[in-house]
């Protein structure tokens, strides 16, 4: 008879074979003879980085714990001359910024506003999966306008979309369930990076690519970041279609909704305000982290706020920020160290000397982009060590340099390849229990999607509106 406790052997297996693996390739790095123009300081904050994100893609130990060994490994191998360094990623905005929008989303959760949303929601959908999916997608461009940071988004509708599948009595491991998640997760940040004002993404790239007005990045951004999230969206559904297969009777049970409560009034106020600051930043010149731990305090507040410390203590999900504070810390380590600086030479570099045609060149440039990305889950030191490196090999081949930079950006962007690739996907990856190995599928997939659209309809498209991959 078949049992857990036959499964138990096939199972160590399996996680003994992934730590070997992690160790291998640690071991392999860390004991091989350094490159030429590699530090030995590099060379063990690359077989750290190596380590830890196999361990995170494999998930052979727990994510959080990976990145907090990670972090101590460079201390132990001197990847680092201390722990201050190693502990980088904990002094960041970014994690903070994190802790903000989880306690934004769980003030929305509290104060039933979430619920509400989610009945308007189920109302449109009128009983439909498929319809509901498709509301999703488009609410992840639609509502960039009036939440441009993805994470935002993403703490705030994650509640009522569980609101919505929780009348639907859609249990966590259900394919809807994970559907809606995976989307959430892996799609709605594409939705932020075609506009201007969508995050750290657009921000820090268009300082390196050059100066761009709002509608000059939408111009050139849209096109491929939309087309990417209706791809990715549609090939999600054929992943787990057997999930929009739902009863007729589904989701069809009446829904009241009562008249809205002061409760959800305040949580609804502290909405709008942490949105008018992020969109007014032009004026205050405040990091995106400071409105949102205004809107913390606000939600902490005793008689103003909607939560108290204890429920914000129990509910928050803390292995998110040490996943990705941690993945931080080993990121600044590679770049410190000058690693990830002479990986991505090395790799564009290796591309430059072999390939001939152009669109070849691009081709193989994306496939180095995706390998970076790999290594690389901080957005911003992704783009700030590729985008340069790509734009003076392509103007030493003859090709457009902001053609390939835009690349460098639409396949970095478009694919994250484990919980801790991002601020906009590490929590709701965490809160629906999706397996690092169903995330590196789907990013696997995302990455030849965004690399076909971007060669066979961005770059015509680009070439139309003024920038030919040959000038």
């Amino acid at each position: 008879m078949f049992s857990l406790s036959t499964m138990a052997p096939a199972l160590r297996g399996g996680t003994a074979a992934k730590l070997f693996l992690a160790v291998a390739v640690f071991a392999v790095v860390l004991l091989m003879p350094a490159p030429e123009g590699l530090t030995v300081q590099g060379q063990r904050a690359l077989a750290v980085m190596l380590l830890a994100v196999i361990l995170w893609a494999t998930e052979a130990i727990s994510v959080p714990v990976a990145g907090v060994g990670g972090v101590l490994l460079l201390v132990l191998v001197g990847a680092v001359p201390d722990i201050g360094p190693a502990l980088y990623g904990f002094s960041q905005p970014v994690a903070y910024f994190l802790i903000g929008i989880l306690t934004l989303g769980l003030g929305v959760h509290r104060s039933g506003l979430a619920e509400r949303l989610a009945t308007y929601l189920m109302r449109g959908a009128a009983g439909s999966p498929r319809l509901l999916y498709v509301q999703m997608l488009f609410s992840f461009a639609a509502l960039t306008f009036a939440l441009p940071s993805a994470s935002t988004r993403g703490a705030i509708m994650v509640h009522v979309y569980e609101q919505v599948l929780e009348h639907w009595e859609i249990p966590k491991e259900h394919p809807l369930y994970k559907a809606t998640m995976m989307a959430m997760g892996s799609l709605n940040r594409l939705g932020s990076t075609a506009l201007l004002a969508g995050g750290i993404t657009p921000v820090v790239a268009s300082g390196l690519l050059g100066d761009f007005s709002w509608t000059q990045w939408f111009l050139l951004m849209s096109v491929p970041f939309y087309a990417n999230l209706i791809v990715g969206g549609a090939v999600l559904f054929v992943f787990y279609r057997s999930g929009f297969r739902l009863g007729d009777d589904a989701g069809t049970a009446p829904v009241s909704l009562g008249r809205i409560s002061p409760v959800e009034m305040r949580a609804g106020a502290i909405v709008v305000l942490t949105a008018l600051l992020w969109f007014s930043d032009f004026a205050h010149g405040l990091h995106p982290a400071v409105p949102a731990m205004i809107a913390a305090c606000l939600i902490l507040l005793p008689r103003v706020g909607i939560l108290t410390w204890s429920e914000f203590e129990r509910n928050l999900g803390w292995s998110n920020f040490f996943i990705i504070a941690t993945s931080l810390s080993l990121s600044h380590a590679l770049v410190t160290t000058g690693a990830a600086a002479w990986f991505s030479e090395t790799l564009v570099g290796a591309v430059t000397q072999v390939a001939s045609s152009p669109i070849l060149v691009l081709l193989m440039l994306c496939v180095c982009f995706a390998m970076l990305r790999f290594i690389l889950p901080n957005i911003a030191g992704y783009l700030a060590l590729v985008i340069p490196v790509t734009m003076a090999a392509a103007e030493s081949l003859g090709l457009d340099p902001l053609v390939c930079g835009m690349a460098a950006v639409v396949v970095g962007d478009s694919v994250v390849y484990y919980s801790a690739g991002g601020t906009a996907s590490v929590f709701i990856f965490q809160r629906a229990n999706i397996a690092n190995p169903e995330i590196f599928r789907f990013a696997v997939t995302m990455t030849v999607i965004a690399t076909a659209i971007l060669l066979l309809a961005v770059v015509p498209y680009w070439g139309l509106v003024g920038h030919p991959l040959v000038p």
